[in-house]
């Protein structure tokens, strides 16, 4: 029987599931059976993972063959649901919807009294006070249309106006086309912003192109290299006490502390490879990585800020998990690669309750190590360390919070009043997690970075309205499931039942 410090962790995971699947499920059900297929598309992503873990907590577990087939099968599923999709005439059906849309506006808009000619408009927008210059915003009124967006009332913002109305037609369409005609009255003067207003409707913000991301100043520059010179030697002190040395104690022993700090430092350069990648991809300026260096294992990974604005959420998605897919498969293929070529006599020697910290790490190496997890110490090699250290780090970032990627994720996928909510569930589970479990100090360090660094949300993108699609849905709730996996220990009682320690 678990007892009940045992089966929360379990408990946790199962909930977490479960929500994930009925959130997708009441989202994709408003979109009738096509929104249905894409839901099962994500489940068919997932299952591998729900399988595995499933079986391992009734005390089975899948042998690589196993989870490769399970893998395969799943793939194809995905595939036959995507021809499913388009069988169904996705792009017939939206355009349908997007008509319907216009109509109906339309009915709406002959209620409300007529645009004012351009006299009242001025001397309205004069008596507000806006920033923005009264011939610029005459010839601001030129870039709405009746195809586009229906302006009713401005207001003004910031050094800019916000724009009240009616969206016409699909949003990406709206504003495309706003946008160009923007560009070309004003050049590089203004930007253009399609968001939800707090009551739920469509508005423009239009401002002014000084209100643009800064780029990093130089005492911000400074404080980045005493970060990476920190976390240079926060790696190489984790690395030694690995080892079982401590590198400021003996300083002359610093060079076998470098192949295993290298290995970490991989794994973080390929997480910031993989965003400047996409970024490069869509034009978007990063700024130099902020590193956050940590005692316990080696770095927490890296803070890095845009620098331009986002053309709509796609981008930011693409952004921000960019950098944990690179870092996480890498992470695993050398977690996967040191658990196979382990043997006795290797140079790391570990107690197997290590591996009971981790669902995803544990399993993992219960299916390749097997029988060899049934004693008190196995021996592995370095590249399972500088794996699992890999998969921390991603996951840590992954969490659903602020400009953390995780937050970054839920914001591009579900929109900035769930990415808000998830960052407050993220800082009370942290200050839950740390309270109940004072001798882990990672929970409180996260939940204090979060706080003080990390909990606003990024502004937001220039076309707020327009969604990714549903393979990004997907692949987002993967990517969260598998951070929890990798943070959620497994139960000591679990891990007896199937042969995970003496």
């Amino acid at each position: 029987m678990l007892n009940g410090s045992e089966s929360l962790a379990t408990f946790i995971l199962l909930t977490a599931v479960i929500a994930i699947l009925f959130w997708g499920y009441n989202r994709a059900k408003a979109f009738g059976r096509l929104g249905i297929l894409a839901w099962l598309q994500s489940i068919a992503l997932m299952s591998p993972w729900l399988l595995f873990f499933g079986l391992f907590t009734v005390g089975i577990y899948l042998n690589l063959v196993g989870i490769l087939f399970l893998l395969l099968a799943s793939i194809a599923v995905y595939i036959w649901l995507g021809k499913q999709l388009r069988a169904e005439g996705q792009e017939a059906l939206l355009q349908q919807k997007a008509a319907e849309r216009i109509k109906k506006e339309a009915e709406i808009s002959e209620t409300l009294p007529p645009i004012v000619d351009s006299d009242e408009l001025n001397n309205d927008i004069a008596s507000e006070v806006l920033p923005i210059p009264q011939e610029d915003l005459a010839d601001l009124k030129g870039i709405f249309g009746i195809d586009t967006f229906f302006a009713t009332e401005t207001i003004p913002y910031q050094d800019g106006a916000i724009f009240k109305g009616n969206l016409r037609g699909e949003a990406e369409m709206a504003y495309s086309k706003m946008s160009q005609k923007l560009t070309a009255t004003f050049d590089d003067k203004y930007r253009l912003f399609l968001v939800e207003s707090p009551e739920a409707r469509p508005v423009v913000v239009i401002l002014p192109k000084t209100n643009d991301p800064q780029t990093t100043t130089l005492p911000q520059k400074n404080l980045a290299l005493i970060l990476f010179i920190g976390t240079i030697l926060t790696s190489l002190e984790a690395s030694s006490l690995l080892q079982g040395f401590d590198l400021f104690s003996d300083f002359g022993r610093y060079s076998e502390a470098v192949p295993l700090s290298l290995g970490l430092w991989a794994v973080l350069i390929a997480h910031e490879i993989g965003h400047r990648i996409v970024a490069n991809h869509y034009k978007i300026r990063l700024s130099i990585p902020f590193f956050l260096p940590s005692w316990q294992i080696g770095s927490f990974g890296t803070i890095t800020r845009f620098e331009s604005l986002l053309p709509n959420r796609t981008a930011l998605f693409d952004i921000a998990f960019a950098g944990p897919a690179a870092a996480g498969i890498i992470s695993l293929i050398l977690l996967v690669t040191g658990l196979t070529i382990s043997h006795p006599g290797s140079m790391f020697q570990l107690p197997t309750e290590f591996f009971r910290a981790s669902i995803l790490v544990g399993t993992l190496a219960k299916v390749i190590l097997g029988s060899a997890l049934e004693t008190a110490v196995v021996d592995i090699n370095p590249l399972v360390i500088i794996g699992w250290l890999g998969l921390v780090i991603t996951a840590l970032n992954l969490l659903p919070a602020g400009k953390l990627d995780g937050g970054r994720i839920v914001h591009a996928i579900y929109g900035r009043k769930t990415g808000r909510r998830s960052t407050l569930a993220t800082l009370i589970i942290l200050g839950i997690v740390a309270l109940f479990n004072p001798v882990n100090p990672i929970p409180l360090y996260w939940a204090v970075l979060i706080l003080f660094l990390q909990r606003d949300l990024e502004r937001p993108v220039q076309n707020e309205l327009t969604e990714p699609d549903d393979s990004r849905a997907a692949w987002a709730l993967l990517a969260l499931f598998l951070s929890l996996a990798t943070l959620i220990p497994l139960s000591a009682s679990l891990a007896g039942r199937i042969g995970l320690g003496s």
